[in-house]
């Protein structure tokens, strides 16, 4: 197996042992007086879109999978860190606004100085 799906399985056992245990944790507790039950829900989706993003950018060659980092908030997914190229950045986009459940995708992605 090469490197590239080991650091890929490896991930996504990682996150998912996290975000089964966030998950645990929200829906264990009663929610919040006059909070909506449903609003427990988004944590877990953001969760999943931030694992599934990171571990496709992991996955893709000549995409810096490591150097960007990625958040997710009410499925609007930021994408920051340094790229070597604009190609790369706009590879990096196209990868996050194909998983399911991205409504929107921030780039904040820099192209490193010099490339």
């Amino acid at each position: 197996m090469d490197t590239r799906k080991m650091k890929h399985l490896l991930l996504m056992g990682i996150v998912a042992a996290a975000s089964a245990g966030a998950i645990a944790t929200v829906h264990a507790r009663p929610p919040a007086h006059g909070m909506q039950e449903h609003a427990s829900a988004q944590p877990g989706s953001d969760t999943w879109i931030t694992t599934k993003v990171k571990a496709d950018l992991l996955a893709t060659k000549d995409i810096p999978g490591m150097a960007i980092k990625v958040e997710t908030v009410n499925g609007v997914v930021s994408l920051s860190g340094d790229v070597d190229s604009r190609a790369e950045a706009d590879r990096a986009v196209a990868i996050a606004k194909g998983i399911k459940g991205v409504s929107h995708v921030n780039n904040r992605l820099m192209v490193r100085a010099g490339k």
